[in-house]
């Protein structure tokens, strides 16, 4: 009997310890449940992407290089004059995309030289002038993006510079006497009816509606400026008042700017401004030597020739895109020898 008392006290003990145990985890899980959190993960907010692009017409960056890698820069390819060899006589025409991918030369004429080509405004062919005809005449011809070209003018002067119209009926040009005289002239698209616009003007481009042709021109008082006229030669108006303004400019398809640069040799710069011509300034980078802007199709960039990264060097001339608030200074070409005049196009 007392044998079976023990062993009935050992066994309620040890129950008893059990039940102590099982409470005693009980209280400290909840204690460890119920513990203050110092240290809380942060809460993460998913906010929106935005997009903030340069906004045109800011003060010009006062320093900056160029990339050489390239980046986007807007729709259209970018046709350029390409010196093929280190000969006088090898200009020619060549063509890239607008992030300088897929060079390419279209002109295969070795013997003649070839400048200022610029877009037909569907992008599908370029005018340009060469002394291809070997007469020592500077004509103009036209050429479709696989190099087979036609001849527009024959014999009336020294013609450079030609711009097609927003419409694709007519072309503006530069015509030389070979001696001093330059002067603005209008001929239809297949050459024929060519005629005096403006005497004593250069380098013309046309407004976005094809209303008015802008050019360069010396004005009594104020040296060469950009000025602009009707079709029909009337309403002349002057547009800038600009030091040492050289002549090659651009009309951005939006209407709402006008480019072109001007500077002493050497330290030449792109000024932009409305398209009245009021609040030019400057939006290249000091220090390259930039001339012949070219606006992109989609009035974001311009295009132009510089020489930032061999400044001073007379072959050392580069292709370059910049945004319009003078951001994404971006190099396209790297040759030996100069690429220059770049038009950008569709």
């Amino acid at each position: 009997m007392t044998g079976n008392r023990i062993a009935f006290g050992i066994l309620f003990s040890a129950f008893a310890l059990v039940v102590l145990a099982f409470c005693g985890l009980m209280i400290l899980g909840l204690f460890w449940l119920n513990r203050p959190v110092t240290n809380p993960l942060p809460t993460l907010t998913l906010s929106p992407r935005t997009s903030n692009p340069p906004t045109p017409g800011l003060p010009a960056a006062s320093t900056g290089f160029p990339s050489l890698t390239p980046t986007p820069a807007g729709p259209g390819k970018i046709v350029y004059v390409c010196q093929i060899f280190k000969t006088s006589a090898n200009d020619q025409i060549c063509l890239m995309n607008a992030d300088g991918s897929n060079r390419r030369r279209l002109t295969s004429d070795d013997s003649a030289k070839h400048y200022y080509p610029s877009f037909a405004p569907d992008g599908q062919s370029i005018v340009f002038s060469s002394n291809l005809s070997g007469q020592g005449q500077y004509d103009l011809y036209e050429m479709d993006l696989l190099g087979n070209i036609r001849r527009l003018t024959a014999g009336i002067g020294i013609l450079t510079a030609p711009e097609i119209s927003p419409d694709g009926q007519q072309i503006a040009f530069t015509r030389g006497d070979g001696v001093a005289a330059t002067d603005v002239w209008l001929m239809k698209r297949d050459g024929s009816d060519p005629h005096l616009l403006y005497k004593n003007g250069w380098d013309p481009s046309w407004s976005p509606d094809g209303g008015r042709v802008l050019f360069a021109s010396p004005v009594t008082g104020y040296g060469i400026q950009l000025a602009s006229v009707r079709l029909d030669g009337s309403d002349f108006q002057r547009l800038t008042n600009l030091p040492n303004l050289r002549g090659r400019n651009d009309w951005s398809a939006d209407g709402l700017w006008l480019i072109t640069y001007s500077g002493q040799p050497w330290q030449r710069e792109l000024f932009l401004m409305n398209a009245d011509g009021a609040n030019p300034h400057q939006i290249t980078p000091a220090g390259g030597n930039s001339q012949g802007p070219s606006f992109s199709p989609d009035s974001q960039f311009v295009t132009f020739t510089a020489y930032f990264d061999r400044y001073g060097d007379v072959n050392g001339c580069e292709i370059y895109t910049l945004r319009l608030d003078g951001s994404q200074l971006t190099r396209l070409t790297d040759n030996d020898y100069c690429d220059w005049q770049p038009r950008w196009g569709p």
